[in-house]
């Protein structure tokens, strides 16, 4: 079977409203796949930004959220994580791509009838493989010379989503606490989750003074709490403009959905007074 090649120029590609992911020399579009009802196929769009022709490989990872966002490899799913591995394939696993090229891989979704209803995740993850010996380089003497090169080998993930049979989430807002830092004010607080999938979208907080219109003060893209922990810790950096005093005001964090959501809805919203 042969795959799509496609001739895009990065530049032409940066300028689509599709979400990416990138690291390194590699671009991906988009930054994450999620199966529900009855989609069963996904594209992705890989691009090569580098200026060295790449070879990529493509596998399986598992990976465990922790409550601050950071992520750690396991093995064996935690309580209330389900791995999608067994029922996606990738392909191709592998591709080589020039500087500037792009290529497709595609990425199917296999139910079962006995699946357990709720959600499944595993990560895809593409690691570089660039040949980093130069060709007709002659072999160090090591009797003569010891020397130590660190080389650093590229590698991202992407999460891959199956959602089956009947699914519910519930999201709140809690711990809401200010803090005034020497470099910029902060806002902390916990989003709490409940369900048997997890929730994903923007955060984006308001300040309100006592008179006059609402200023935008802060927002972070794509936060995500996955089924395996029930809360996830968030601070946020606001943007301290002209009219902002933080005393005597209040803010106002909402949790919504993705901006390129087709129907904008809220998960969660909550107020602090300062």
């Amino acid at each position: 079977m042969k795959y799509r090649l496609l001739p895009i120029i990065f530049i032409l590609f940066g300028c689509l409203s599709i979400k990416t992911a990138a690291q390194g020399d590699l671009l991906i579009s988009p930054n994450r796949v999620v199966f529900e009802g009855r989609k069963q196929k996904a594209e992705l769009n890989l691009i090569n930004t580098g200026k060295e022709t790449t070879t990529y490989t493509v596998s399986f990872v598992q990976r465990r959220m922790k409550e601050d966002g950071s992520f750690e490899s396991i093995e064996e799913p935690d309580p209330g994580q389900m791995f999608a591995s067994p029922y996606l394939r990738i392909y191709p696993r592998q591709v080589t791509l020039q500087p500037g090229e792009a290529q497709v891989v595609m990425v199917q979704c296999t139910r079962t009838p006995d699946m357990p209803d709720g959600e499944y995740r595993s990560h895809l993850y593409f690691r570089s493989e660039k040949n980093y010996t130069p060709l007709g380089k002659e072999p160090i003497d090591t009797s003569r010379t010891l020397s130590v090169q660190l080389i650093p080998v590229f590698g991202m993930s992407i999460p891959v989503i199956i959602r089956s049979g009947e699914v519910s989430i519930n999201t709140s807002l809690s711990d809401l606490k200010f803090e005034n830092k020497e470099d910029a004010p902060y806002i902390s607080f916990t989003i709490n989750r409940t369900g048997n999938i997890s929730v994903y979208g923007n955060l984006s907080v308001e300040y309100i003074p006592k008179q006059g219109k609402p200023i935008a003060v802060g927002l972070v893209r794509g936060v995500a709490v996955y089924t395996n922990i029930n809360y996830r810790f968030v601070s946020i950096k606001l943007n301290k403009s002209e009219g902002t005093i933080f005393n005597g005001s209040r803010l106002k964090v909402r949790y919504t959905t993705q901006d390129d959501a087709k129907k904008q809805a809220i998960y969660a919203e909550a107020e602090l007074e300062l």
